[in-house]
C-alpha cells in the first residue's frame, strides 16, 4: 500500500471517528433536552385528575412489562386473522377461476384449436393465475386493510418505539419492524416499506433481510408442510401442533433477521446505527374511506398485479416442461434427477429443489409444482386432503426430516421474482438484488444441512 493509500485511509477512518463522535453528542443533546424539559414541566405544572387517555394507553402499551406481551398478542391476532380469514374467499375465488376454466375449454375446442395451444394458454398460463390469484388476494386484502388500520390509529410507531433498542443491538433501525410487519403480507410491499428509514445504509438491511419473514404466498406451503410433518412425526394430525410448528418457524424468521443485520452491520454495510428519535402520534380513529383506498388501491392490488405479470409465464413453462417427453421421463422428471444429489444432500430431495426453481415466479406455485412432478400429470393441482397428499409423499420417499427441511427452506430460500424485480427498482443495483437472492438462499442450504446432517448421524431418521 503506497503512502498516499495509507494517508486516505488514515483520513477516512478520523472521518469516521468524528461522525460516530457526532451522533453519540447528538443522541446526549436530545436526552438532555427532554430530561430538562421534564424538570420544568415537573415544577412549574400541576395537574389535577389528569385523564389524558393517550398517556394513559402509552404507560401500558410503551411498559417494559406490558409493551413486549401486548405487541405480540395484537401482532398474533392480525396474523391469526389473516390466515383464518382467508380460507373461505380463496377457495370461493379457487372455485370461481376454475370453473372459468371449463369455460376457456370449451371456447377453444369450438375454435378447433390444437391440444398444445390449449394446455399452455388454459393448462398452464391461466390455471396459473388462477392459483396465484387465489392465494394471494384473500390474505392482502385481509392482512394490509388490518395493518393500515394500526397505522393510521397510530399504534405501529409504538411497535418501533419498544423495538428500537433491540434493533439498534443488530446493527438496524427500529423502523425496520414496520417493514417486516408489510412483509408478512408480501416481501415486495415490505421492500417497499423501506423507503421509511432515512439511512441509506439501514434501508439496505431492512431490504435485504426483509424476505426473512415469510409472506402470504409462503404460508399454504408452511402450513401444509407442518401438518406433514406432524403426521409423519405422530400418528394423526393436530391441528394446535402444526399451528404452534407455523409460529414458531416465524419467530425462527424473526431471530434470522436479527442475526443477519447484525452480521450486515458488521462486514459489507459498516456502520453506527442513526438515532431513532419519534415523536409518538395522538391515537385517532382511522378514517374507513381512505383506509380501504391506500390498502387495497395502492398496496393489494399494486402488489398482486406485479405476481400475476411474473407468474403467467411460469405456468406456461411448467406445462411446456411436464408435457414434453424425453425418453421414458418428462423434461421435469430428466431435470429433477440432476438436482436429486445435491438434493439428498440437504435433507430434500430432486423434485423439491426443483419445484422452488420452477416457483420463483410466485411461491404459491411450488406446492402445486411440486404434486405435479410426483404425480407426474400435466396440469398444475392440488390433492384434496392433507392426509391424501401426505400418502403421496411418503410414497415418494418423504420422512418427518424431509418435510422439516422443507419447511425451513421455504422459510430462508431466495425471494420470488416480484420481490427481487423490487429490490432492483428501489436500490436501482444488480449487485444488491443478487446478493439478495444469494444471502438467504445460502442460509437455506446451510441450515437445511446441518439438520440433515445432525438427524443422520444421531439416527433419528426413520
Amino acid at each position: 500500500m503506497s503512502s498516499l493509500e495509507a494517508e486516505f485511509n488514515q483520513i477516512i477512518d478520523q472521518a469516521q471517528a468524528v461522525r460516530n463522535r457526532v451522533g453519540a453528542v447528538r443522541d446526549q443533546i436530545v436526552s438532555d433536552i427532554y430530561h430538562q424539559a421534564r424538570e420544568i414541566t415537573e415544577k412549574v405544572v400541576k395537574t389535577y385528575n389528569s385523564r389524558d387517555p393517550d398517556r394513559k394507553i402509552d404507560d401500558i402499551v410503551t411498559s417494559k412489562i406490558f409493551g413486549y406481551p401486548l405487541m405480540f398478542a395484537l401482532l398474533s391476532l392480525v396474523f391469526w386473522l389473516t390466515i383464518s380469514g382467508a380460507n373461505v374467499p380463496s377457495a370461493f375465488l379457487a372455485d370461481l377461476l376454475f370453473g372459468f376454466q371449463h369455460q376457456l375449454t370449451a371456447v377453444f375446442q369450438w375454435a378447433g384449436s390444437p391440444d398444445w395451444l390449449h394446455g399452455v394458454l388454459v393448462l398452464g398460463l391461466y390455471r396459473c393465475l388462477a392459483w396465484v390469484v387465489s392465494v394471494m388476494l384473500p390474505p392482502m386484502a385481509i392482512f394490509f386493510p388490518l395493518f393500515t388500520f394500526l397505522e393510521d390509529l397510530g399504534y405501529l410507531p409504538r411497535v418501533a418505539f419498544n423495538l428500537d433498542k433491540l434493533f439498534k443491538k443488530a446493527g438496524a433501525h427500529g423502523k425496520q419492524i414496520l417493514t417486516m410487519c408489510m412483509g408478512f403480507g408480501c416481501n415486495a410491499a415490505g421492500v417497499i416499506a423501506c423507503r421509511i428509514i432515512e439511512s441509506p445504509r439501514e434501508r439496505l438491511i431492512a431490504v435485504l433481510t426483509n424476505n426473512f419473514v415469510p409472506c402470504n404466498g409462503r404460508f399454504p406451503t408452511l402450513i401444509t408442510m407442518a401438518a406433514v410433518f406432524m403426521g409423519t412425526l405422530v400418528s394423526g394430525y393436530n391441528n394446535f401442533a402444526a399451528s404452534a410448528l407455523v409460529a414458531g418457524v416465524v419467530v425462527l424468521g424473526v431471530s434470522v433477521t436479527l442475526a443477519v443485520s447484525w452480521i450486515l452491520s458488521k462486514t459489507l454495510l459498516k456502520g453506527v446505527p442513526s438515532t431513532f428519535t419519534l415523536e409518538l402520534p395522538p391515537y385517532r380513529i382511522p378514517k374507513i374511506g381512505s383506509l380501504l383506498i391506500r390498502s387495497i388501491l395502492d398496496r393489494t392490488l399494486f402488489v398482486l398485479m406485479r405476481a400475476v405479470v411474473v407468474a403467467a409465464p411460469a405456468g406456461a413453462v411448467t406445462w411446456i416442461l411436464a408435457n414434453i417427453q424425453i425418453g421414458d421421463l418428462s423434461i421435469i422428471g430428466h431435470l429433477a434427477g440432476r438436482f436429486d444429489g445435491f438434493g439428498r444432500l440437504i435433507g430434500l430431495d430432486g423434485f423439491i429443489i426443483l419445484a422452488f426453481l420452477l416457483g420463483l415466479p410466485a411461491n404459491e406455485i411450488v406446492t402445486p409444482i411440486l404434486i405435479m412432478s410426483y404425480l407426474t400429470q400435466g396440469v398444475l393441482l392440488e390433492l384434496d386432503s392433507i392426509g391424501a397428499l401426505r400418502q403421496i409423499l411418503i410414497n415418494n420417499g418423504w420422512t418427518w426430516l424431509t418435510a422439516l427441511n422443507m419447511l425451513l427452506f421455504s422459510l430462508l430460500h431466495f425471494p420470488c421474482a416480484t420481490t427481487l424485480l423490487t429490490i432492483r427498482q428501489e436500490t436501482q443495483s444488480i449487485k444488491w438484488t443478487v446478493l439478495a437472492a444469494l444471502i438467504p438462499t445460502v442460509i437455506g442450504i446451510l441450515v437445511c444441512f446441518l439438520v440433515a446432517q445432525i438427524v443422520r448421524t444421531l439416527g433419528f431418521q426413520f
